[in-house]
């Protein structure tokens, strides 16, 4: 990872983007490379500039929030994505989460916390609490069909017994940390096995490997 997390600002409100800025931008490891008005714009500056985290709004004009972090999702080498929002329940933003994105921000979110998300996301770590996780998956997998246990399961059945306890702890909405002391493994392991979760399972992020381990148990 780089020494400077470069991150993209998407928001169609110039107040809204203007603020991030300053607060992002004043970290000294973090450097703003862009804003964006929408969407379309953001995926364009995305592709061309290549940020570590995207700061991603939902509801905006030409493209939402939504429709761009799906095509970024999908981009080989795709940046980091949080979603910003003014409701947690926001059914975008559980969407958003299915689609890639690797957790959402109020809008409100105190600055120091902003910063540290961004920071967490850089480093391939949750920022979702586990009791934001559970009300996420509880939300994605409503109306959950046996189809979806069966399949669950047969991703699940391919992975290692080591890489089974990982996905379970991930399951849990535990950090890189929190799984390394739980397993007796360093950190620079727990980041390895999740990196091939990612792969073995077709995921492109945590809050998708919980998705799978709920469906599975349920």
């Amino acid at each position: 990872m780089n020494a400077v997390t470069n991150v993209l600002i998407v928001d169609d409100d110039a107040l809204v983007r203007s603020g991030l800025a300053l607060i992002v931008g004043g970290a000294k490891d973090i450097d703003v490379v862009a804003q964006a008005a929408d969407g379309a714009e953001g995926v364009a500056l995305a592709k061309e500039l290549k940020p570590d985290v995207v700061l991603m709004d939902i509801r905006m004009p030409v493209m939402n929030g939504l429709e761009a972090t799906e095509v970024l999702a999908a981009m080989p080498e795709s940046p980091e994505i949080i979603v910003l929002t003014t409701f947690d329940a926001d059914e975008y933003v559980v969407r958003a989460l299915s689609a890639g994105a690797s957790g959402f921000l109020l809008k409100d979110t105190p600055p120091g916390d902003i910063v540290d998300a961004i920071h967490k996301v850089a480093q391939g770590d949750p920022m979702l609490s586990p009791g934001v996780t559970r009300r996420l998956i509880s939300q994605v997998t409503a109306g959950h069909e046996e189809g979806r246990r069966k399949q669950a399961r047969a991703k699940l059945s391919e992975l290692t017994e080591r890489e089974t306890e990982v996905a379970g702890a991930v399951g849990e909405g535990l950090s890189n940390a929190d799984i390394a002391a739980k397993l007796f493994m360093s950190i620079p392991t727990v980041k390895a096995h999740i990196g091939r979760l990612f792969t073995k399972l077709g995921v492109d992020n945590r809050v998708q490997v919980a998705i799978l381990v709920h469906d599975a148990q349920s």
